[in-house]
């Protein structure tokens, strides 16, 4: 439609104008009787449209192509009830009533077909021909009546053109659309402008098939009508939105203008922002790039409005801005995004640790359910292990592997709770707890914050830290985490807790209940020497500032060093005894003269008591003889192998000592044994009488080293009965479990570190409780391996073992 067309509603139409308004003049050619048919799945096609169409190849290619061959290359465009072209459509699936087409243009790419579709008039399907593609069916086409008088059809066309010219200006892409449809066709032909005002509207596709298949015209423009006015209303709300927005948006960039020339006039005035307005500014910019909730941004706008009328000398303006400070500089809103690649998580993990595969299976099985729910948060991880056994560089690979930041603290010898939870404002001098400082540093509310030594937090009068520790990891409570400075929530449950422990013991009941506990032993000679060359070595060259050609340590040297300096559990001490031989190498290297000048260090096992000294540990045999068994004990260093021995100290009268500075829950074992022995002396081929009149003396070496635990019954037994029978075990033989008076033997903890300890110190046959035989067999391969293990439920099984090796 021009600009120049219809301006008098009163010159729409005249009489003559309205004779052959239905006729269709297709090149003078009568239309087909029969169509092929394409669906429909949006809105119909109406024949005042013309506009390109898109298809999928397959199934419609072969009824484009029988198109093609027809002689006016007509189409039958139908509105189908489901919605979706692309599912094998039946004959009751299209509406009675479609548009006849003229197809321009077709071409294919991709997959698709794509042409100009030429509405040209509506027909309504009298007989299937075809009810699979190519769709076909003879058709017929009705009259168009005008169903009413003149007046009538010239008022409704005269509202329809009205209601378009209001739509133009509220949305430009009806302009386009009307310009078009003006070059085209007539405007004066109301059938016609009818079909295309229907074109028009985003109404319903129900509605417009409903004005598709009337064919009356009045009554065709009635329902038009209502459409065009409910699009006008639709039009007018969106565009009054779209002001309301622009308004806003014009204000805000009003203000960043002013605000900036503000700028420019005070730096050419030389004038500076006084520290109120600089504080309130940095504030508020801080603000605008977070996603603060609700309640706390109120309480941040309060604090705000107190600091604007507060005088900056005063001291509470100080407590103002500094809660401001704190509160601000929390990353409200921010999280990483989390990498659950289990792949790339094991690789991380296997580049900085090798061996523990058992705990990275644990790891990798804990991110895996994070994969699966689509993030990782809301578990407490608890490494429990000796010193030195890769605790705190396994929580730094767990957040590597997440793609997450880490942050670390101690809280160990931690006696105040306000370390945790921070103090409270009404304090000089008052701060946040550890928590939110880690929020702080991190920028970010999914990290990982790593808990250190927290078997070792204590307790005063200040409070309670393990009880703070409660709320912080919870996952049901640490959503609402409150510190006490800045009194307001701050969700944690997106973050992960990684906490270390040496031992169980010292962490209370319900804060282990909430943990998820990973145990970390030690490390057997092969796993330590690929520690110390893929990782300890090359560290601590780079730290000294030498080449890997300057000095060379050979596997030979390392091996001395692990087993005769560094059998502890961790590799910590084997760190320090290679940063031993570091530098003393270097002092080498700085006075060699004459031809040893430049000349390469090397370590082997020959010189290594050059650098290190004498051995610690003599490669000693367990000891052996009557009465004397070696058993197998858990430290918090990890594994250890302990002689019991066990003597007639005289024949005078029946007596009973212990020696070896043993705990209460180990001098109890030592006597329920006696006891045990006492009463099943001859089923054991000991006389009977042997304790009658004997006083025995009993004795854990290294007497300075307190011992405690049930762990060591089976083995004082062994040692009693081997003194009463007059025999001794012959070969390396090592014990462990606790023993009841009725002979039961009982499950005991710290397998793997024992069976670590016992294969350090070349003992490869054991005796374990039988209900400790899963901790066995779930120990990695190349620990068990070699092992004879025997697995007992009562003392007669470990007699059955012993017996065989007794002379």
């Amino acid at each position: 439609m021009n600009d120049n067309d219809n301006n008098d509603p009163e010159e729409f139409l005249d009489a003559h104008e309205i004779v052959e308004m239905n006729a269709l003049t297709i090149s003078h050619q009568e239309p087909p009787d029969e169509l092929h048919l394409l669906p429909l799945s949006e809105r119909p096609f109406f024949p005042a449209q013309a506009q390109p169409l898109l298809m999928n190849e397959e199934p419609w290619l072969s009824t484009v192509k029988a198109i093609g061959e027809t002689e006016q290359h007509m189409v039958g465009m139908v509105l189908i009830k489901p919605d979706d072209t692309d599912r094998m459509a039946g004959a009751a699936d299209f509406h009675a009533v479609g548009t006849m087409v003229r197809m321009h243009n077709p071409t294919g790419e991709d997959g698709k077909i794509q042409f100009i579709a030429e509405g040209v008039r509506r027909f309504r399907i009298r007989k299937w021909l075809s009810t699979e593609p190519p769709y076909r069916v003879r058709v017929d086409y009705p009259d168009e009546p005008l169903g009413g008088d003149m007046h009538q059809i010239k008022a409704y066309g005269v509202a329809i053109i009205n209601t378009i010219k209001d739509l133009l200006p509220l949305n430009p892409l009806y302009r386009e659309e009307v310009q078009y449809f003006a070059q085209r066709i007539n405007p004066n032909e109301p059938s016609k402008l009818t079909d295309f005002a229907a074109s028009l509207t985003s109404a319903d596709r129900n509605e417009l098939q409903a004005v598709l298949a009337t064919f009356p015209l009045l009554e065709r423009m009635e329902k038009v009508l209502v459409l065009l006015n409910k699009e006008l209303e639709l039009a007018k709300l969106q565009s009054k939105i779209r002001s309301q927005v622009e308004d806003k948006v014009d204000d805000q960039q009003r203000k960043f203008f002013l605000r900036e020339q503000l700028k420019a006039i005070q730096k050419e005035l030389g004038l500076a922002k006084d520290d109120r307005e600089a504080d309130l500014e940095r504030f508020t910019d801080r603000l605008d790039k977070l996603t603060v909730p609700e309640a706390v941004r109120e309480r941040i706008d309060e604090e705000l409005d107190k600091l604007r009328i507060l005088e900056k000398g005063s001291s509470e303006y100080g407590v103002s801005r500094n809660y401001l400070d704190w509160i601000t500089a929390l990353p409200w809103g921010v999280h990483s995004k989390d990498k659950l690649n289990l792949k790339k998580a094991r690789a991380v993990l296997d580049r900085d640790h090798d061996g523990l595969d058992d705990v990275k299976d644990r790891i990798i099985e804990f991110l895996a359910i994070g994969a699966l729910k689509g993030e990782v948060g809301g578990s407490i991880v608890l490494l429990v292990g000796p010193p030195g056994v890769g605790k705190t560089s396994i929580g730094r690979s767990i957040a590597d592997a997440l793609g997450r930041k880490f942050y670390r603290f101690s809280v160990g010898g931690m006696r105040d709770e306000a370390e945790i939870k921070g103090h409270r404002r009404t304090y000089v001098g008052a701060m946040p707890g550890k928590i939110v400082h880690a929020l702080k540093d991190v920028q970010t509310a999914n990290p990982v914050i790593m808990l250190d030594e927290i078997d070792k937090i204590g307790a005063s009068y200040h409070g309670d830290p393990a009880s703070a520790l409660l709320e912080v990891l919870d996952p049901e409570q640490n959503s609402d985490f409150q510190d006490h400075y800045l009194d307001v929530r701050f969700d944690l449950s997106k973050a992960l807790f990684v906490c270390t422990a040496n031992q169980l013991d010292g962490i209370p009941g319900p804060l282990l209940d909430r943990m998820e506990i990973i145990r970390l032993a030690g490390y057997i000679t092969s796993e330590k020497i690929a520690i110390a060359k893929n990782h300890l070595w090359p560290r601590l060259l780079e730290r000294a500032g030498l080449k890997a050609s300057q000095v060379k340590l050979t596997d030979a040297a390392l091996t001395a060093i692990i087993e005769g300096f560094a059998r502890e559990a961790g590799v910590r001490h084997l760190e320090k005894l290679l940063g031993r031989i570091l530098r003393k190498a270097a002092v080498k290297i700085l006075t060699a003269r004459g031809k040893n000048k430049g000349k390469p260090i090397s370590v082997s096992a020959k010189n290594l008591s050059d650098y290190l000294g004498q051995p610690y540990f003599q490669k000693t045999k367990p000891m052996r003889g009557v009465g004397v068994v070696t058993g197998l004990a858990w430290t918090a260093m990890g594994g250890a192998t302990l002689d019991v021995e066990a003597t007639v100290v005289h024949s005078r009268n029946s007596g009973f000592k212990l020696t070896g500075k043993l705990g209460e829950v180990m001098q109890e074992s030592a006597q329920i044994a006696y006891s045990y022995l006492s009463a099943h002396l001859a089923d054991f081929g000991a006389p009977a009488d042997f304790l009658d009149n004997r006083f025995l003396h009993l004795h854990v070496p290294e007497g300075a080293t307190p011992k405690d635990g049930p762990s060591a019954g089976v083995t004082m037994t062994t040692a009693l009965l081997s003194l009463a029978r007059g025999k001794s075990i012959n070969r390396p033989l090592a014990m462990t479990g606790e023993i009841t008076l009725t002979g039961h033997v009982l499950p005991v903890g710290g397998i793997k570190e024992k069976v670590i300890a016992a294969r350090r110190n070349g003992v490869m046959e054991l005796i374990l409780p039988e209900a400790n035989r899963r901790d066995f067999e779930e120990l990695p391969k190349h620990i068990r391996e070699g092992f004879s293990a025997h697995f007992a439920k009562h003392y007669l099984d470990v007699y059955k073992a012993i017996l065989a090796s007794s002379h």
